[in-house]
């Protein structure tokens, strides 16, 4: 018993060894069209009926979940009613980031073959979760075109040594993180699109709302303001809810599912593309597939069928987005023997990988002293 214990302590520790271990930035030796090839043709094919019944599976689940809340939970004695409600939160909470996944398969235009049909399923969808789907679909699309790069990524760019904040070595301890990982968590999300934080820099102020901010060329702007109204409608019905219902009843039956869909947005992202193994790189060095394949696939247990395996398939989306989410793990597959070392996963369980690259990935710096590779950065924690 023992010395099994001891072997399985020792694997596990191998194993995160390889898992942090630096993941190739060399050009690599396949092109896109290479991997492309060892994907059967089919996993292209988008489905309306299927993607669809993801659709109708996760609203009828939503639904479910809402009526056994507001018909049952009332009825159980204090103790009780406080743990189903956390119940409720959790569930209702995972479920409704499938459904913002799928709207953001339709950002993606990976839903159906028809784009008004991606934009009016996404528009509603989205909107329903306080996401301006027009203002988020096209930064996002940015981010999948310039992924690693350190000027002109959209999300998640990591910080040199010399831009990181004063305060920082004052949060680089563990009460420091748990609050700075709470605020991420909480608010990290409504303060990206509101002000740009923790996204690419921009010579004036940024807002996924404006639809004349720097963010968006002029064709686009006209439906940036659709998403406004779309969300705007939905916090209008919000507040009808809340003097109809109260204030609480709207918290407790959406509010709080809203932050933890909101929470696991930010988390999901952040892990993606957050790891001592990727590495980023600025204009000497970056180019779109190593860019592309500077991602993190990462294992969420029974949830990545829940968030419809955005999780685990995350490189093969990066490579190809247009690739609808049920052919995705297929595809990743198929691409594992052409990618070899330059796919990366972690199986990390989600909560110890984030308290990990909070301590781990506070900047980027190239390696000191190297003349070959000043372009490429990576993650580094000594402030």
């Amino acid at each position: 018993m023992g010395a099994g214990g001891n072997m399985s302590v020792s694997k596990t520790k191998k194993e995160e060894q390889n898992a942090l271990r630096r993941a190739p930035h060399s050009k690599p030796p396949f092109t896109l069209s290479q991997i492309k090839k060892a994907i059967p043709p089919h996993c292209f094919n988008r489905s309306v009926l299927r993607s669809f019944s993801y659709v109708v599976y996760d609203l009828i689940l939503v639904s479910i979940f809402y009526y056994i809340a507001t018909t049952y939970i009332p009825l159980l004695p204090a103790p009780l009613s406080a743990l189903a409600w956390l119940a409720y939160w959790i569930v209702q909470g995972c479920v409704c980031t499938g459904v913002w996944v799928i709207a953001h398969e339709c950002g993606h235009h990976a839903f159906s073959d028809y784009q008004w049909l991606d934009d009016t399923v996404g528009l509603v969808l989205h909107s329903l979760l306080l996401v301006p789907y027009f203002s988020w679909k096209y930064s996002h699309r940015r981010h999948h075109s310039n992924t690693g790069s350190m000027e002109r990524d959209e999300v998640f760019v990591p910080k040199p040594k010399s831009k990181v904040s004063w305060f920082s070595k004052y949060l680089n301890n563990p009460p420091g993180r748990a609050l700075t990982l709470t605020v991420t968590l909480t608010l990290g999300w409504p303060l990206y699109l509101a002000f740009n934080v923790s996204g690419r820099h921009y010579d004036r102020f940024a807002c996924h709302f404006d639809p004349h901010g720097p963010i968006y060329s002029d064709r686009e702007r006209l439906q940036i303001y659709l998403s406004d109204a779309g969300f705007f409608a939905v916090v209008y019905g919000l507040y009808l809810l809340a003097a109809a219902k109260g204030l609480a009843w709207v918290i407790c039956i959406y509010g709080v599912p809203l932050l933890i869909v909101n929470g696991f947005l930010v988390m999901i992202t952040y892990l993606q593309h957050t790891h001592p193994a990727l590495p980023h790189y600025d204009s000497s060095e970056w180019d779109w597939l190593r860019g592309a394949l500077a991602t993190m696939d990462r294992d969420y247990g029974i949830l990545n069928k829940v968030f419809h395996n955005i999780t685990d398939t995350h490189v093969a989306h990066h490579l190809f987005s247009t690739m609808p989410h049920y052919n995705a793990m297929e595809a990743t597959k198929a691409i594992k023997p052409i990618l070899g070392e330059y796919y990366q996963f972690d199986g990390t369980s989600f909560y110890k990988a984030m308290w990990r690259e909070a301590k781990m990935c506070l900047y980027v710096e190239p390696d000191e002293g190297s003349q070959v590779n000043k372009g490429v950065f990576w993650y580094r924690n000594k402030l």
